[in-house]
């Protein structure tokens, strides 16, 4: 029993230390705009946990190049009168990937967590983080785990929970059709995709 008890917190101290290390390493990638320029390395081996965060990264990396360089002609661009701008799409997916974040981390979608005040700026290198985090997350958990992450909604009092399964098709795959609709539209404002950035390879291709 003592033996039992001391590997389940050696575990929890070196999953720990791996979190720390990861957080470090975000914030590092943040300051030289670095978070998903290049998709990371990929695991070692399949587990539900890695696959799941291999689609977040491949999210990041398809929203970084998708969000970067911006114009304020970009950000003001929208297809029809009555279509969401470039901006208020990218204010959705930082909506959705707050949402991935606090799915991974157990933490509650509230009203009172939402930022509405902050530029285009802050908020690409926020989604970034939500993303980065939640896969770092994900790769440190183990698969009896990841059966207790939950998409938790609260409003007031009411409280509703649903299964990992609906973030997947949910949250997670809305962001990469928004994602589409950004290239789309930066297309359509004179402001192309980097086609030196190549999302099977997840690796940008210096100039």
């Amino acid at each position: 029993m003592i033996l039992r008890l001391f590997c389940c917190l050696t575990l929890l101290s070196i999953s720990a230390n791996l979190l720390a290390q990861a957080e470090m390493n975000i914030k590092y990638k943040m300051e030289k705009n670095e978070i998903y320029r290049v998709i990371p390395e990929e695991p070692k081996e399949y587990t539900a946990c890695n696959i799941a965060a291999r689609a977040i990264d491949g999210l990041g990396f398809r929203y970084y190049w998708a969000s970067e360089g911006l114009r304020e002609e970009d950000l003001n661009y929208k297809p029809s009168e009555d279509g969401r701008t470039c901006l208020q799409t990218l204010e959705h997916i930082h909506g959705l990937a707050r949402a991935v974040h606090n799915a991974v981390f157990q933490i509650a979608n509230e009203r009172s967590n939402l930022n509405d005040s902050i530029g285009y700026e802050e908020m690409r290198n926020e989604t970034l983080s939500f993303l980065s985090k939640a896969s770092e997350k994900l790769k440190n958990s183990s698969d009896d785990q990841m059966q207790n992450m939950e998409v938790i909604f609260r409003r007031g009092e009411q409280e509703s929970r649903f299964p990992f399964w609906n973030l997947i098709n949910g949250q997670l795959e809305d962001a990469v059709w928004h994602c589409g609709q950004l290239v789309s539209f930066r297309r359509a404002s004179g402001n192309p995709f980097d086609s030196n950035a190549n999302v099977f390879r997840g690796t940008y291709r210096e100039r």
